[in-house]
């Protein structure tokens, strides 16, 4: 009988740590990446496959595009002043990392498929940084993008073309072989993004 018990409590103990993604030691979780993390994001899982548009028009995905520690941001050409902010801190916090000889990629994608083509696209990536990769695709594409992420937009319905977008504004830190594993709120600094992303750099 004891054995039996003894059984059932290793049993119960593998699918605790099947369920949480942790590894138990002396009955703590610990992550890998735990010194890193800035804060949680809640609703399930983040990131994941994608499929969209390059700025040379050529379909890519998620593997093509993240071969390199990437700041993924969600936002739109035509917005007046908070996706070129966010885009230029991100831009600055990949220079940092560049001075430290880490090699981080700004990755912007855009949730206004129907004015960002890839022409457009790629006037804003030159604009703001050489290395930056620039994304858009159809309607659905873009959607599958955002739900993968967990990001949120809509259209502000004014009856022309200058209409704008509501839209979340998190960066999100996703790294090659690992996935989504952090994001930074717009008060965060390219110092603080820098410091963040080389600590998981280390990490990894």
């Amino acid at each position: 009988m004891a054995k039996l018990y003894a059984g059932l409590a290793v049993a119960a103990v593998a699918a605790l740590i099947g369920w949480t993604g942790y590894t138990i030691y002396a009955g703590r979780p610990t992550d890998a990446f735990a010194q890193c993390r800035g804060g949680t994001v809640g609703g399930g899982d983040i990131g994941g496959p994608f499929t969209l548009v390059d700025t040379t028009g050529a379909t890519v995905t998620d593997k093509d595009v993240i071969t390199k520690p990437s700041l993924v941001y969600f936002g739109y050409t035509f917005c007046p002043d908070v996706c070129p902010l966010d885009n230029a801190r991100n831009a600055e916090a990949v220079d940092l990392l560049a001075d430290r000889g880490l090699e981080t990629i700004p990755v912007f994608i855009s949730i206004d498929p129907e004015r960002d083509t890839p022409q457009v696209m790629r006037d804003f990536a030159e604009n703001m940084h050489p290395a930056m990769i620039a994304l858009t695709g159809s309607a659905d594409q873009v959607r599958a993008a955002s739900a993968a992420y967990r990001t949120y937009y809509k259209k502000q319905e004014s009856g022309d073309e200058y209409y704008l977008m509501d839209h979340s504004t998190f960066t999100y830190l996703v790294l090659p072989e690992v996935g989504f594993v952090d994001f930074f709120r717009r008060e965060t600094t390219p110092a603080e993004i820098a410091d963040r992303v080389a600590c998981f750099a280390a990490a990894k």
